[in-house]
């Protein structure tokens, strides 16, 4: 009989951290979809100079499909200005792109542990530049 009381205790606590594999999984599986949705808009962006109109609709699209979430939800800044190569590397050339989604739920069982759903989201933030490949008419 002690020893089905001490498992009735112990399995809840076991049952989060097999449940925290799946949400691991799930999370990664996410950031992976973002990480490839950002990489496709920038390669265009490089040839095209900035990020046009058509391909911010398109990665905002694919992350709201993706991610179940609506446009103001996703923190998106990209450079819109044509950005020309030059023959020698420049910092003018750089074009920058910032894009932050929320992550709602990173770990599993969090009331169970106290932490509220507030604390238990964050964002996830691709930043970085990438050189224009534009040639200047």
């Amino acid at each position: 009989m002690k020893q089905l009381i001490v498992l009735m205790g112990v399995l809840p606590i076991l049952l989060v951290f097999l449940s925290q594999y799946t949400l691991d999984q799930k999370n990664n599986d996410n950031i992976s979809r973002l990480q490839e949705c950002v990489y496709q808009a920038k390669e265009q962006a490089k040839q095209k100079g900035c990020f046009t109109a058509e391909i911010k609709e398109e990665m905002i699209n694919k992350i709201g499909n993706y991610f179940d979430i609506s446009e103001e939800e996703m923190e998106i800044i990209l450079e819109e200005i044509p950005q020309y190569r030059t023959s020698v590397f420049d910092d003018r050339e750089l074009i920058y792109y910032k894009v932050s989604v929320p992550i709602k739920k990173i770990m599993a069982g969090n009331r169970f542990f106290g932490i509220t759903d507030e604390e238990n989201s964050g964002m996830y933030t691709i930043e970085s530049w990438t050189a224009s490949e534009l040639l200047r008419e």
